[in-house]
């Protein structure tokens, strides 16, 4: 089977990755995500996981690398990156209020050896019940919106602040596991 290298930082993705038992290594990317400008949002995504993925992969040699990210995007066509303070943290949440949004995650997953690239992404609709100011001011108090798309973690206690979504939950969480499994799978790399 070949190595696989994961190209994030992110906790959440290896963790993910940690539960379905495959051994893997951690290799960041060290690329400028506001270089990368596309304006259709599955485009962006799928671009900067591709950035992503090609950075590790133009550096090791015959393994796979699978790179992803997630970004949130409301109805009006708006992006939510990763909020820089509590204040932002707070004006995401109010927007998110009430309402429902998308959540995108773009997965590129490359090998190093041949070449062969697969690109994707996946769409998971997530609705959140109306939240009041104080309710918004408690969750950003805990620290966790800080480092999220959107400003929230559906994994931790940003659960409370979903009424229900549609489609895949680990999409949501930042690794839409079926189809990244689905996708090792044809690099070599069973999971099953």
């Amino acid at each position: 089977m070949p190595k696989l290298i994961l190209a994030s930082h992110s906790p959440r993705r290896q963790e993910l990755l940690r539960s379905l038992g495959v051994d893997f290594t951690v290799i960041p990317a060290e690329v400028d995500e506001s270089a990368i400008q596309e304006e259709d949002p599955e485009a962006l995504a799928e671009a900067l996981a591709y950035v992503k993925a090609r950075w590790v992969a133009d550096r090791v040699l015959d393994a796979v690398v699978v790179a992803a990210d997630t970004i949130v995007l409301l109805d009006s066509g708006e992006v939510l990156g990763k909020p820089r303070g509590n204040e932002e943290a707070v004006e995401m949440l109010s927007r998110l209020s009430g309402r429902g949004h998308w959540v995108v995650t773009g997965v590129a997953v490359i090998d190093s050896g041949t070449g062969n690239t697969k690109v994707f992404h996946e769409t998971t609709r997530v609705f959140f019940r109306a939240l009041s100011r104080q309710e918004i001011e408690r969750y950003v108090a805990t620290g966790e919106p800080l480092d999220k798309a959107g400003a929230y973690g559906i994994q931790g206690k940003g659960a409370l602040l979903v009424e229900r979504i549609e489609g895949c939950y680990f999409n949501v969480v930042g690794f839409p596991l079926a189809r990244v499994g689905q996708a090792l799978a044809e690099f070599g790399i069973s999971l099953l």
